[in-house]
């Protein structure tokens, strides 16, 4: 299954200031694995950043104002997140400030289904921190590059912090045919990102003639 890390910033934090998007960033997920599909771009949000959104994210005025309107993007973006699950830390926050652009120019609001990583670490660390950066630190995901808030740096981690959050193991062969799969023990210090390996259709082949020989040699013995 496809899935989409998504993150924003903004001009200031209530969209009922008037508050709009500065930076949209996506990266796609296919089975866990990041794919090389992304999408990224800085917006004018025509008018001005707050002090505190700009001592988080540093986009300035001057940065922004020859950028493209959410209107000229628009209809790129929905088609890279179209029927793909998208994981948001504090998916509250992004989803206003997208269905409110989306509301401006007269367009549907996102329907998507959404996996919010803040519910999920509330869920499973609670009373503690659950921070993008907190969840870093906890599952030891370096995150020294993020000096300041950028979103697509934000959707890195954060696509790092939800394989964690769910608890992804490192996945077993998986033979056609196979009843029951077994869990492969994890080390303790490997704590970020496990590598999906996908079986070809020879290797699989391969095992099966190697099981139907040894069982017939075991049979017989």
């Amino acid at each position: 299954m496809k899935e989409i890390v998504l993150d924003t910033e903004t001009t200031g934090i209530s969209v009922k200031e008037g508050h709009k998007i500065v930076e949209i960033g996506c990266i796609e997920l296919e089975n866990l694995i990041p794919t090389k599909n992304k999408f990224h771009c800085y917006l004018n949000p025509e008018r001005k950043v707050s002090e505190k959104a700009l001592e988080i994210h540093g986009y300035t005025d001057n940065f922004l104002s020859n950028k493209k309107k959410f209107s000229e993007i628009v209809d790129d973006f929905l088609s890279f997140i179209k029927g793909k699950r998208l994981i948001i830390h504090n998916a509250e926050f992004d989803l206003s400030h997208l269905n409110h652009e989306l509301k401006l120019i007269e367009k549907n609001k996102i329907d998507n289904e959404v996996v919010d990583t803040l519910v999920l670490a509330r869920a499973k660390f609670p009373g503690s921190s659950v921070s993008l950066d907190s969840l870093c630190k906890r599952y030891r995901i370096d995150n020294s590059k993020r000096a300041q808030h950028s979103a697509l740096i934000d959707c890195d981690l954060l696509a790092k912090v939800y394989i964690n959050l769910i608890d992804q193991k490192e996945p077993t062969l998986n033979f056609q045919n196979q009843d029951e799969k077994s869990n492969s023990l994890m080390s303790e210090k490997i704590l970020y990102f496990k590598k999906v390996v996908q079986i070809s259709e020879k290797e699989i082949k391969k095992h099966n003639e190697f099981l139907k020989k040894n069982l017939k040699k075991n049979y017989f013995s």
